[in-house]
């Protein structure tokens, strides 16, 4: 056992951990978009599937000696492909097709090595039976177990023993040599299976199929596993989309949710006294409140992450728990995993790319529950008396019209609706007293920008950009004597562009095409400002890095998604490509409010590392300007710069270093000691 436990073991902790190395390594490529991590798991679902599949074909077809040549003949070819890291030239995909660039950046820099590691689960198990036939005590399936306690061990220990201390691309490397230890060690157990009796024949579990003894489990039996398992998939995307579209797209919050989803297998397949079942059955209805509760109402961070995490868990845990329940002989291990896999998949492509492509709203998660409230009426259908059997029914379909009811009303009364890969936007118009009505852009649960559609309110600067905030006071406090030259990254509305004068020149970095169509058809800020505006489609640290110096008087950093701010854009190299396109007294102009995050300690120590000044402009929406919204901005300039700033700029507080807070760089950033 303990040879096949090894390869297990080091297989699974080296799947896992690649994960979050590569998506932290191509994230700032694609927008730092909480869709990265989505098509990821499309990807990583995708290629255990081939896995499972390959393992499926290989034990079913070939006799044991061939199945061992071939497969270490595969795992040698693979070590052709290291190490896993990245090829920049992959960037230029990311503003015409995110989704498709992602897949073939993933599938050019772990494609091979990945598809090997998700074979081994499998294979090993499959290995492990035929050497083990005949001993009672053999149980293969405790090996699946293992490779999941690996697995979870990996993710666990990235954010904490990983990420802090190694630059990306040393963790690449570092994998890659641990890899080329997987490989000999799969070998070596491959060698060991040399003696075993009947190698160069047929499986024994195809000699039984053939003989009519143990038939191949039917085709309901397996619909049920695909849909536990796609169920799961579902619901764990679907809230890890969640989690980081309004805190922020980062390992820690990717890794603890798929650390629990990795739990319940853990759990479920090492012994079936875990899966309390009565339990876990009553424990579903809390867990449908409490999603339902965080949906409709919101939730501090601590008290989100907590909700959405154990609702996941005990979702996960029934699935998981059902699925062990009804596994088959290990003749039929192979089938049952490539099942297992087909659901996964399946769940990940619903939610990584078909939901962005055909929904305008977050739809995949009400499907998510409502198709775990079914299983689970189909799962104990057999068990309960007739009369009970109508009321649980009943209760789902009941359940199944809330769901659409909410889907349906969280969506009406906007002019319009649109989702793509990076985020779902909606145009809405409200009444505001003394202003008429107002036309919002909401991205997830917050307001990106506002215009009054009266004329005698049209024209001003308002919400986050009005006179009172931080970017409101130093775009005024421009020269008046000559043309300035303003750069935007995040366009919105286009509020920003009030401030243009006649002869400004202003430049806007937008990532989302559909943003700058909202802002040309709903709001009329781009089509009335007197500035000369070019429009930049693509994501703004990337195009700037393309381009030459600006010479901006101005750079405001206004990019958002939901109440986030892509960490990549805040980090100690893009800080420094910024300031590359500022003029001599340029001003950066930082935007970070947030309802989760505290971001002033990261900007205090970007701006010490590269000897800047930073002045906090924080206002309160409650102080009686009907135009602003609290709003918290970041004036980073040159000590020189911020000398000749007027009083009512100069006044403001200066930020300083937290004792013991680390830089934010390309490699590392930690969201766990920045949380309000």
């Amino acid at each position: 056992m303990l040879i096949f436990a090894t390869t297990v073991f080091l297989s699974a902790f080296l799947l896992f951990q690649v994960q979050p190395i590569v998506a932290k390594m191509i994230l700032p490529w694609f927008g730092g978009s909480s869709s990265v991590w989505s098509v990821c798991m499309v990807f990583f679902q995708a290629e255990l599937l081939l896995g499972y599949a390959y393992v499926h074909w290989l034990h079913a077809r070939l006799a044991l000696r061939r199945q061992l040549q071939v497969h270490a003949g595969l795992l040698l070819a693979s070590l052709a492909t290291l190490p896993v890291i990245a090829d920049p030239s992959w960037k230029s995909m990311a503003a015409d097709t995110p989704s498709l660039g992602v897949l073939m950046v993933l599938a050019a820099t772990v494609g091979a090595p990945y598809l090997m590691l998700s074979t081994t689960g499998p294979l090993m198990q499959a290995w492990y039976a035929r050497r083990s036939l005949g001993h009672t005590n053999a149980q293969p399936y405790r090996l699946y177990a293992l490779s999941n306690l690996a697995s979870m061990l990996a993710l666990l220990s990235y954010p904490v023993v990983v990420e802090p201390f190694m630059a990306v691309a040393a963790q690449g490397w570092a994998w890659s040599m641990l890899y080329a230890g997987f490989v000999a060690c799969c070998v070596a157990t491959a060698w060991s299976m040399r003696g075993v009796p009947g190698a160069a024949t047929a499986s024994p579990a195809n000699e039984a199929v053939r003989a009519g003894a143990n038939r191949a489990p039917g085709w309901g039996d397996r619909l049920l596993w695909v849909g536990l398992a796609a169920t799961a998939s579902i619901l764990l995307l679907a809230i890890t989309r969640h989690l980081t579209q309004d805190v922020a797209p980062v390992p820690f919050l990717w890794v603890v949710p798929l650390s629990l989803y990795l739990l319940s297998f853990i759990l479920c397949f090492d012994a079936p006294r875990y899966y309390a079942r009565r339990w876990f059955l009553v424990a579903l209805v809390p867990a449908f409140v409490a999603v339902d509760h965080v949906l409709r109402n919101g939730a501090g961070v601590p008290v989100m992450v907590a909700l959405l995490c154990s609702a996941l868990f005990v979702f996960c845990m029934v699935c998981h728990g059902e699925l062990v329940r009804r596994k088959p002989d290990v003749q039929h291990l192979t089938l049952f995993y490539l099942m297992l896999s087909v659901g996964g998949a399946l769940g990940g492509m619903l939610v990584g790319l078909a939901a962005p492509a055909l929904f305008n709203g977050y739809h995949e998660l009400p499907i998510g529950l409502l198709l775990c409230a079914a299983l689970v009426c189909i799962v104990v259908w057999n068990e309960l008396r007739r009369a009970w059997r109508w009321l649980m029914l009943a209760a789902v379909v009941a359940y199944g019209g809330w769901l659409a009811y909410q889907a349906v009303s969280q969506l009406q009364d906007y002019r319009v609706v649109m989702r793509n890969f990076y985020s779902q936007l909606r145009v809405q118009d409200v009444h505001r007293e003394g202003f008429g009505t107002v036309r919002q852009l909401v991205h997830g649960r917050i307001n990106h920008g506002e215009q009054a559609l009266d004329a005698a309110h049209r024209g001003r600067a308002t919400s986050y950009y009005c006179e009172r905030s931080g970017v409101g006071q130093i775009l005024n406090s421009l020269p008046q004597d000559r043309p300035r030259h303003i750069g935007i990254v995040g366009l919105g509305t286009g509020t920003l562009l009030t401030y243009g004068r006649a002869g400004d020149r202003i430049r806007a970095y937008e990532i989302n095409d559909q943003v700058l169509d909202l802002a040309r058809r709903e709001f009329s800020f781009l089509g009335d400002t007197r500035a000369a505006v070019t429009s930049v489609l693509g994501d703004g640290r990337l195009m700037l890095e393309a381009e030459p110096p600006q010479g901006f008087d101005v750079l405001v950093m206004d990019a958002f998604s939901g109440d986030s701010i892509p960490t990549h854009l805040i980090t100690l190299q893009a800080m420094r490509g910024y300031l590359r396109h500022l003029g001599s007294d340029g001003v950066l102009a930082v935007h970070i409010s947030n309802k989760y995050l505290d971001l002033k300690p990261v900007m205090a120590a970007a701006a010490q590392q590269l000897g800047l000044v930073a002045l906090l402009r924080d206002i309160d929406e409650e102080a009686g300007d009907p135009y602003c919204f609290g709003s918290t901005w970041v004036l980073l300039m040159s000590p020189g710069r911020a000398q000749a700033l007027p009083p009512e700029i100069r006044e403001a507080r200066q930020l300083e270093p937290r004792a013991g807070f680390r830089a934010w760089t390309d490699d590392f950033s930690n969201l766990l000691t920045i949380l309000k």
